[in-house]
Formats: structure tokens, C-alpha cells, sequence
């Protein structure tokens, strides 16, 4: 009896490799995913954005701040005092453009204009002042304040985008990590097989069993399977580097993977649960949710209120000011019709060239944004649909190779079978192996696909996912 029957008896169950591993030394997707979301660079430079839109938020407020104004003014030449003057101002800006304004005015000297002379103790106003047509429904104030209350919506939303572009591209490379390591045990574990048939060839042709050149053929297989591990030794090697690119710790401290890291081999159910992806395949897309739909939405809302504020400009300015006059403040009634300040101040551009112009460039700008977002709608709708149709043919391509390997090992059993038997060869046995092989790499290939395609799925409809 032959002695390689010995080694052939394991067979295929060496290509079942063990996926039992020490967990202390596994590094599970979504903690990985964590890890990334928490302290990667571009995350916390996503995070910056709403900062820059709070900030812009505050400076638009800061228009409608109290406001005062102290001008003080004095000449004296040759022991002449020629003037002095003292001019304080309090102002309160309003909403609709209306500002409410008090003062004290105090002058003295030779030679003051005669509309500068007040009481010796000087003189109290207090006011108002209106815009009639201009700037009194919206305003430079009124818009800055909108628009940046719509930049922070819109920051929001691009802050989403941006954590979402990171964590999809940490995510394939982690598939790819996944699926060099899977390589690698696969050729692991081949090559034990085929060291051990060589070794049960090598003594079949010192007994005579076997001829020299099936110890050839067991030897060239030997070599084979050394050569694939070696390629995925180096392809482990490149994507656990490529990896350490996303792997970050507090104070922006970057973390070089330890080679005793490996994945989750079985982290397709962590997958599904982190990307959240059979809800997202089952349930009806809203796309008026999407985060770019929301920040091209913002994005129309400030173009909208800069449109208004174009169109307010072709109204004639007109401001009213009126100012009641007192030289006793204290006593209320002093603040009367009778004694005021006011004035009308009216422009108007004949053409409006620049007015009209600029109102034209503002709707413009809201067309081209409309348009936008009715070409981005349509992508992603379509994309969202490719990517739901892909993941159902990698489901059923999962299963195909699935079924595909099974057969080549049941295949590679009756061959060793019949080689037992004298009725095949050791090229034949070799042969099946190889196809065997094959189709366990092809089904690794796929299941990267596969998880790959989730992720774009993920990536598609722009999920900010709590890890």
C-alpha cells in the first residue's frame, strides 16, 4: 500500500482552515472604525467647519450689537480757543433696519459754526432713524445674520459628508487588510498539504512505490504554494501599512499596526450591523434627507436671501430721521414736537445698471444651484439602485462559488480516491488542487466585492454612524 495514501487521507479538510483566533489580538471593524471616527485628522478637520460656521454666526450678530460713538474735537491757536467740541453717540440696531440713537452734544469756543452753538450745559437728543423703501424690509445686517444661520446648517451637513468619505475609505482599506490576511492562511495551510505530500512521495520512491518523477511534480507543487505565500506575505504586509494611515491616537499621535494584529475573519455580521445596510437596502431612500441634498438646500436658502437683498436694491434709498431735542433729559416731558432734528435723505441711480446686474448674477447663481441639485438627485437615486441591485448579484455570486468549492473538494476527494486506487496520477491530484485553490481565492475576491459594495452603499447615501 502506497505511503502517500497516508497523507492523501487529509485531503481537503487542510483547506478548511481554522478561523479560531485569539481575540485579544483581533482588531474588530467597528472598533477599528471607532479608532478612526474619534481621532483621524481629517475627522477632527471635518469637525473645524461647524467651529468656522459658529464663529462666522457670531461675527453676523455681532452688526446688531449697541454701538458707541465718542467724537471730541479742539482747536486753540495763539491763547485762542478756536473750538471744542464733544459728540457722544449711543446706538441700538433693530431687526428691520431701524436704529434707535441717543446723544449729547457739548461745543464751545471763538469761532464755532452757528448750527454748533448748544446750551452751556449742553444738548440731549433722542431718535430714531428709518429706511422707507431701501434696506428696510432686508438689509446688509438681516442677510449676513440668515445666511450665516443657514452656513451652520449647511456646515452640519457637510461635516457629515466629510466623516463619511473618511470612514468609507478606512473601511476598504480594511476589507483589503481582511482579505490578504484570509490569502495568506489559505496559503498557509496548502502548502502544509503539500509538504506532506511530497514528504509521503519522497519515501513512496525510496520504497519504490512511486517513480522519481512524481517526487518532481510533488516538489514543483511544494515550491508553487511557497511562492503564493511569500505574494501574501507582501500583500499583508502592504495594506496593514496602508491601514496604520487611518489608525490615530489622542494629541494626533499615529499608530504603526504590531504584526500580531489581525482582522475579524468573521466580521460580516459587524459589518452589516455598523453600516446599518439591510435597513438601508430595505427602506425607501428619502433623498430630500441626504446630507448633500440638506447642504445643497442650505446653500439655495442663502442664494434666495442674497436674491432678495439684490432686489431691495433697486428701490430708491430713502432715510428718515427724526430726533427729539432736550436740554434737561431728566425731566421727561422736555421731549417734545416742538423742539427737534430731522432730516430725509433720498438717492436713486437712474439706470440701475450695477443694481440690475448684480440681482441677474444672484439669480444666476440660484439656477445653476437648482440645477445642481436636480442633477445630484438623480445620481444618487441611480446609484443608490445600482449599488442595491450589485449587493443582490454578490449574494447570489456568494453562494454560486460557495457551491463551487464544495464541488472542487468533493472533485479533489474522488481524485485522491481513485490515486489511492492506482487509477490516477499525482498531475491529475495536483490539478485539483489548483482548481480548488482557485476558487477559494475567487470566493475571497468576491467576498471583498461584496463588503466593498456595501461600503459604497454606506458611502452613497452619506450615514454618519454613531461608533
Amino acid at each position: 500500500m502506497r505511503f502517500i495514501i497516508t497523507v492523501l487521507l487529509i485531503g481537503s479538510s487542510c483547506f478548511g482552515f481554522s478561523q479560531t483566533e485569539d481575540l485579544s489580538n483581533v482588531l474588530r471593524f467597528d472598533e477599528y472604525l471607532g479608532f478612526v471616527k474619534k481621532f483621524h485628522p481629517i475627522v477632527k478637520q471635518a469637525e473645524l467647519v461647524i467651529d468656522e460656521s459658529q464663529a462666522k454666526l457670531m461675527k453676523s450678530r455681532g452688526a446688531f450689537d449697541p454701538k458707541v460713538e465718542v467724537d471730541y474735537d479742539r482747536k486753540k491757536f495763539k491763547n485762542t480757543e478756536y473750538f471744542d467740541r464733544l459728540n457722544g453717540t449711543f446706538k441700538i440696531p433693530s431687526w428691520f433696519g431701524v436704529e434707535l440713537k441717543a446723544t449729547f452734544e457739548e461745543n464751545t469756543g471763538d469761532f464755532l459754526n452757528p448750527q454748533a452753538f448748544v446750551p452751556e450745559d449742553g444738548l440731549y437728543s433722542a431718535g430714531i432713524a428709518v429706511p422707507l423703501a431701501q434696506g428696510l424690509l432686508i438689509n446688509n445686517r438681516m442677510a449676513s445674520l440668515k445666511q450665516a444661520k443657514l452656513f451652520r446648517e449647511q456646515a452640519k451637513a457637510d461635516r457629515d459628508i466629510y466623516v463619511n468619505n473618511i470612514l468609507f475609505e478606512a473601511s476598504l482599506v480594511y476589507f483589503k487588510w481582511l482579505q490578504a490576511y484570509t490569502e495568506l492562511k489559505l496559503f498557509e495551510n496548502i502548502l502544509v498539504n503539500a509538504e506532506q505530500r511530497f514528504r509521503g512521495v519522497q519515501k513512496g520512491v525510496e520504497v519504490g512505490e512511486n517513480a522519481e518523477i512524481d517526487e518532481t511534480e510533488a516538489r514543483i507543487a511544494v515550491n508553487n504554494r511557497k511562492l503564493g505565500l511569500e505574494q501574501s506575505k507582501v500583500k499583508l504586509m502592504k495594506t496593514a501599512l496602508e491601514l496604520s494611515n487611518f489608525l490615530w491616537l489622542e494629541n494626533n499621535m499615529p499608530v504603526e499596526l504590531q504584526p500580531d494584529i489581525i482582522p475579524d475573519v468573521n466580521t460580516e455580521p459587524i459589518v452589516v450591523a455598523t453600516f446599518n445596510v439591510n435597513q438601508l437596502r430595505d427602506d425607501e431612500v428619502v433623498l430630500d434627507e441626504h446630507p448633500k441634498m440638506m447642504s445643497l438646500g442650505y446653500k439655495l436658502e442663502g442664494l434666495e436671501v442674497d436674491t432678495r437683498l439684490k432686489a431691495n436694491r433697486l428701490l430708491p434709498r430713502i432715510d428718515v430721521e427724526y430726533n427729539f431735542l432736550s436740554q434737561t433729559p431728566e425731566v421727561a416731558r422736555t421731549f417734545n414736537t416742538a423742539e427737534y432734528k430731522g432730516g430725509v435723505n433720498l438717492s436713486f441711480p437712474l439706470f440701475l445698471r450695477k443694481e440690475r446686474g448684480d440681482l441677474k448674477l444672484a439669480r444666476l447663481k440660484m439656477q445653476d444651484t437648482e440645477f445642481e441639485m436636480d442633477a445630484t438627485r438623480v445620481n444618487l437615486q441611480n446609484k443608490i439602485n445600482a449599488l442595491k441591485q450589485e449587493l443582490e448579484s454578490y449574494v447570489a455570486q456568494n453562494e454560486i462559488t460557495s457551491q463551487m468549492v464544495s464541488d472542487y473538494e468533493r472533485m479533489l476527494q474522488a481524485e485522491e480516491r481513485k490515486f489511492q486506487l492506482g487509477e490516477s496520477s499525482l498531475f491529475l491530484v495536483n490539478s485539483r488542487e489548483s482548481k480548488l485553490i482557485d476558487g477559494q481565492l475567487k470566493a475571497i475576491e468576491i467576498q471583498n466585492k461584496f463588503f466593498s459594495t456595501k461600503a459604497k452603499l454606506f458611502n452613497s447615501l452619506a450615514v454618519n454612524p454613531d461608533l
